[in-house]
């Protein structure tokens, strides 16, 4: 007995010391280097080597965000950042991805959004990272066409895209147009996250969308219309719809907005929403449809559309309402009501 506390004794001295942020960085990368290597051999020591692999991947989060017991610490987060980016780790975690079981996938997500927001001497690392390594964007956009991966890659792409630079450059390249393919994928979940990823592209940094969308306004919204807002899915339509409200109604988007709702091909599309029997779609498209009917200066052809369908417009309205008491919408409502009543 006494034997067995002496030996338990000696493991407790000799215990190996906790390893550094930049030699945990070394042994991860050191791994996922030979990945392919290593998932297809026959070494009996493979599962082990896995094995650690995951395991030093979630000592990776847990220094980024705590283990549950105790806080992250600014100094060993800063330390494994600066590692992870000199070393090329994160290229190897996204590219490796696939390879890692279900819950390394899930540690390595975290850890490379949770990268995204670290700091090291004041500067967000990670941006400059991904602007000397943007072909990793791409690849990151792609898996959406991966059904094991499109859900980890999404949020790492959402991470990644709180970055300006990075959001201009995926609204720049051809990466954008994947994402009215993505939203019509036949996996809802799928489908659903490229929808998330897409409004955080035209929502989160003002000035670039509003800049991309001036310059790009007539494919963009040809794509917009035909493959969203006009999608045999209602779930695509009805978000696409909410989404068109956002983008026209922010302020940073007033030269993009008064050149939508001059255009009488917009205002059938709005029109046509707003006779679907879905209640959810007609709220919707109200919000964008109050503003061709607002519009200051309406084109002749967008007058004689309103004036056409006038009494068809204000029988539909007259029956509009929503579920619970909204005196703003009331007062929409009846704002275009009288608009449309006394056009000539």
């Amino acid at each position: 007995m006494k034997i067995k506390q002496s030996r338990s004794k000696m493991k407790a001295l000799f215990k190996a010391k906790p390893r550094t942020p930049a030699q945990l960085v070394r042994a991860t990368s050191e791994v996922l280097a030979l990945i392919d290597i290593l998932v297809a051999s026959r070494d009996p020591k493979r599962d082990e080597k896995l094995a650690e692999l995951a395991k030093n991947i979630r000592e990776m989060k847990f220094i980024l965000y705590g283990n549950g017991e105790s806080e992250p610490l600014p100094e060993a987060c800063a330390q494994l950042t600066q590692e992870v980016f000199r070393d090329d780790t994160l290229k190897l975690l996204v590219f490796c991805l696939p390879k890692l079981d279900l819950e390394a996938r899930k540690d390595a997500t975290q850890v490379v959004a949770n990268l995204q927001r670290q700091q090291v001497h004041s500067r967000l690392v990670a941006c400059d990272y991904l602007e000397a390594n943007i072909a990793l964007l791409d690849s990151l956009v792609s898996g959406y066409e991966n059904t094991d991966i499109a859900l980890h890659y999404g949020t790492m792409l959402r991470e990644c895209i709180r970055h300006q630079s990075i959001a201009r450059y995926v609204l720049e390249s051809a990466n954008l147009r994947k994402f009215f393919d993505y939203m019509e994928l036949p996996n809802f979940e799928i489908a659903s996250d490229a929808e998330v990823t897409f409004k955080e592209l035209l929502t989160r940094h003002k000035s670039t969308v509003s800049d991309f969308l001036m310059r790009n306004y007539d494919w963009f919204f040809t794509e917009y219309n035909h493959k969203l807002l006009e999608s045999p899915n209602y779930i695509t339509r009805r978000q696409a719809v909410k989404l068109l409200g956002e983008i026209l109604l922010d302020r940073s988007n007033i030269a993009v907005m008064m050149q939508y709702v001059n255009s009488k091909e917009n205002l059938q599309i709005l029109m046509n929403l707003l006779r679907e029997e879905s209640k959810n779609i007609h709220i919707e498209a109200f919000h964008v449809f109050k503003v061709f009917v607002a519009n200051a200066n309406k084109p002749p052809e967008i007058v004689s559309i309103l004036v056409a369908n006038r009494s068809k417009l204000l029988r539909f309205f007259s029956d509009f309402k929503t579920d619970k008491e909204d005196e703003q919408f009331d007062q929409d409502k009846a704002q275009v009501v009288k608009e449309i009543a006394r056009l000539e």
